[in-house]
């Protein structure tokens, strides 16, 4: 017999510590970093959204360094990938990740990432990604996470099973976005799968 669904609930308190990264809430200092990537075009490419101006990114990030909890439908998180300071080079926000809840009733969330280009590649974005999977299954009472995305972002999708979300969907010109009919993909896992 299925269990009932835990209560889902959680709130961000302090940095998330991975091997290499600190996941972590934007604050104004970041607004340079974050336009580095969010300003251009071959990373919004396959977003809802287009390359940011200076202002709308400070506009994020004065949102976002106030959203902490995910307790109601709609809620988010979005934490900076933060590259720690070493002796050559300062600390610096490479991207970042977001969790939003979509049904707290049924434990269901949605989960992305934007990165700057010259740090694909390097495992950074699955590094992230896992953490908030962690946070998600383990702290938030989640019981289904799913991304969706352009089919045609190849590095997304690559991530999505490396990170062992299955491909649950393909919708044909689902919506219209950037001047044409785009597809979407749909990606997920369950909390047992990324506890398995």
């Amino acid at each position: 017999m299925p269990s009932e669904p835990r209560p889902v609930g959680f709130f961000y308190s302090q940095p998330i510590v991975t091997p290499r990264l600190s996941l972590r809430l934007f604050t104004p200092d970041d607004v340079e970093d974050s336009l580095s990537y969010q300003s251009r075009d071959d990373v919004t490419r396959y977003m809802l959204y287009n390359a940011l101006s200076r202002a709308e990114v400070e506009e994020r990030i004065r949102i976002r360094q106030y959203t902490t909890g995910l307790n109601n439908d709609g809620d988010f998180l979005v934490l900076a990938m933060e590259l720690p300071a070493t002796a050559t080079s300062r600390a610096r926000v490479i991207g970042d990740v977001s969790l939003q809840l979509k049904s707290a009733a049924n434990g269901q969330a949605t989960i992305g990432w934007a990165m700057h280009p010259d740090f694909q590649g390097r495992g950074y974005a699955a590094e992230a990604a896992g953490a908030m999977l962690d946070i998600a299954f383990d702290n938030a009472g989640l019981h289904r996470v799913y991304a969706e995305l352009d089919p045609r972002n190849a590095a997304s999708a690559a991530l999505c099973v490396r990170l062992g979300m299955r491909h649950e969907a393909h919708f044909v010109d689902e919506l219209f976005f950037k001047g044409e009919w785009g597809d979407t993909d749909v990606y997920a896992i369950l909390d047992r799968e990324w506890r398995g």
